[in-house]
């Protein structure tokens, strides 16, 4: 059986895809710090093996198991105002220093966690700290896996929702404010659309990546459903979702076109699943239902 190396397993995706890994008997281990919050793993921290990476050599985990693959997630998007220098270290450096020493140690595979935002076709201008830092960490996995040092997978994750994702999320704001019947939320238009995928959907593509037999040493899957919805018609949704299946009337006024859209965001973003489709994995979760078992999960 693989052993897997877990990073940001005590995050939103992170926590499903050990508890995935888990139920399908493989052997985890995972990297966090010695103050991360495990109230999403709690019930799993038995169940695997650990290391707290600011008390230990990151060489540690590979000295005393042997990996077969990494699977990593954990990501610094930057939204408490984090300074440009910790969002590199968090999402370039030490993903960097992984990689070579999962190389060093012949791990066959490393599965990144990538944002949609990783695109040619997006603008310059639209990126942030956090989506050059990925951008460039990508870079660095083609340029280890064309040296044939190891195989490396990017995973270029959508609009990604459900239980125990972060309160700051979208998702789970909008939700919480309607549920609260906050006076106003102020939005923008709304016309811009949007490619949302269910977490379980995601932990299944991975599991049907790590399955897989890979013929190059790199290689790149978008993950998402392929469809949009505008962002309007998406919370309009979610409104409509708590009042008919949660029997709560909302009186919150959304305020579309209150705010401007940010400078060269895209008008639609969605993915082309016809490579992921074609090792087997296809989204299961529609909309409506994913959206009911996450607002059944916050209320």
């Amino acid at each position: 059986m693989k052993t897997i190396l877990l990073t940001g397993a005590t995050g939103f995706l992170g926590s499903h895809i050990l508890d995935r890994l888990l139920k399908e008997n493989y052997q985890v281990v995972i990297l966090k710090r010695s103050f991360s919050d495990l109230r999403r793993i709690e019930e799993n921290i038995d169940k695997c093996r650990f290391y707290d990476i600011d008390k230990c050599d990151l060489e540690l985990p590979f000295r005393e198991n042997h990996i077969d693959c990494i699977i990593h997630t954990a990501t610094n998007y930057g939204r408490s105002n984090n300074k440009t220098s910790d969002i590199v270290i968090d999402n370039l450096i030490f993903p960097l220093k992984l990689l070579e020493i999962a190389s060093f140690f012949n791990t066959d595979t490393f599965f990144n966690t990538d944002t949609f935002f990783n695109t040619d076709t997006l603008q310059y201008k639209y990126l942030t700290d956090y989506t050059l830092s990925k951008k460039q960490f990508v870079e660095w996995g083609k340029s280890f896996a064309n040296a044939g040092k190891i195989k490396f997978i990017n995973l270029m994750l959508e609009h990604m929702y459900g239980p125990k994702d972060d309160e700051s999320k979208f998702v789970t704001w909008i939700i919480k404010q309607l549920a609260n019947n906050v006076p106003e939320v102020k939005l923008t238009d709304g016309n811009q659309k949007r490619d949302f995928i269910y977490v379980d959907d995601v932990v299944e593509a991975y599991v049907t990546l790590l399955k897989s037999n890979f013929q190059t040493n790199f290689d790149e899957f978008e993950i998402g459903t392929g469809q949009t919805i505008s962002i309007k018609d998406f919370v309009l949704k979610i409104k409509g979702i708590i009042e008919q299946e949660f029997d709560r009337h909302i009186e919150t006024h959304l305020n579309f076109g209150a705010l401007p859209m940010r400078e060269g965001e895209p008008s639609e973003i969605k993915a082309n699943t016809a490579k992921i489709r074609s090792v087997g994995w296809h989204y299961q979760v529609p909309l409506d239902l994913g959206l009911k078992m996450t607002i059944e999960s916050i209320l």
